[in-house]
């Protein structure tokens, strides 16, 4: 059996006594790539900031296995929370140059011989030309492009991301999904990724899930969620049959 990366027990998130997010229970096993679907307003960035730890659930728990050991948000060490890395859809990047961003996560981890480490991320991800660049004059797919490079850097265990490619041209749409895909089979990376995009999810997924208004609606493997779905919401959302 594979093992774990989270497991979410009756999880509800409410906010202002609305409830946005209901999970019973989930599993999304390590080392995969999971996508979460849905259309906007379903929660899928609400259930991104619980697996990153940012928010503690109203009620349930979120719990994510790290290394040898598992923990919660209530008993997370910053060594434990410096193991999951989420990348924003809209990335706020320090005053500071492209290089000095990506270096920045390391720097506060006194790690400052990383040159080449840095120089090397920057070309594969096509920013070689910028590193040198103030971060205020790069253009929105640049600085995705930064925002995961500084990521990546990290050595995370487990990558969040929030649309990572959502409006970018389709260059640097591609760029990002090869990083994904170059990370998830390098290093065992678990990635959970938020998309609107059913095209990239087929490309990326092992394994899917759909949240519709807040409920979990079905999740599995990526080959059964895609072409056989259990539920016939899912089926029409693959369908492209977004009428919800």
């Amino acid at each position: 059996m594979t093992p774990s990366a989270y497991r979410l027990t009756g999880i509800e998130q409410v906010y202002a006594a609305r409830t946005v997010l209901r999970i019973p229970e989930l599993t999304i096993p390590r080392g995969d790539i999971f996508t979460v679907l849905g259309p906007n307003g379903s929660g899928k960035t609400t259930l991104l900031r619980l697996l990153a730890l940012l928010e503690a659930p109203t009620r349930g728990t979120v719990t994510v296995s790290l290394a040898s050991r598992e923990v919660t948000g209530r008993t997370a060490t910053i060594e434990d929370r410096r193991l999951v890395t989420m990348v924003f859809q809209h990335p706020i990047l320090l005053t500071r140059t492209v290089r000095e961003n990506v270096a920045y996560g390391l720097r506060l981890r006194g790690q400052r011989d990383a040159r080449k480490r840095i120089d090397g991320l920057l070309d594969q991800l096509g920013l070689s030309r910028l590193a040198g660049a103030p971060s205020h004059t790069l253009s929105g797919g640049e600085a995705q492009r930064v925002a995961l490079a500084r990521a990546l850097i990290l050595d995370p265990q487990i990558l969040l991301l929030d649309e990572p490619t959502a409006n970018l041209d389709p260059a640097s749409g591609v760029l990002i999904e090869q990083m994904i895909r170059e990370t998830h089979r390098r290093d065992g990376v678990t990635v959970v990724l938020v998309t609107h995009n059913i095209f990239q999810a087929k490309r990326l997924a092992t394994r899917a899930m759909l949240l519709l208004d807040g409920e979990l609606v079905e999740d599995g493997e990526a080959s059964q969620f895609f072409t056989a779905p259990r539920d016939e919401r899912t089926a029409r959302f693959v369908a492209g049959e977004m009428t919800f």
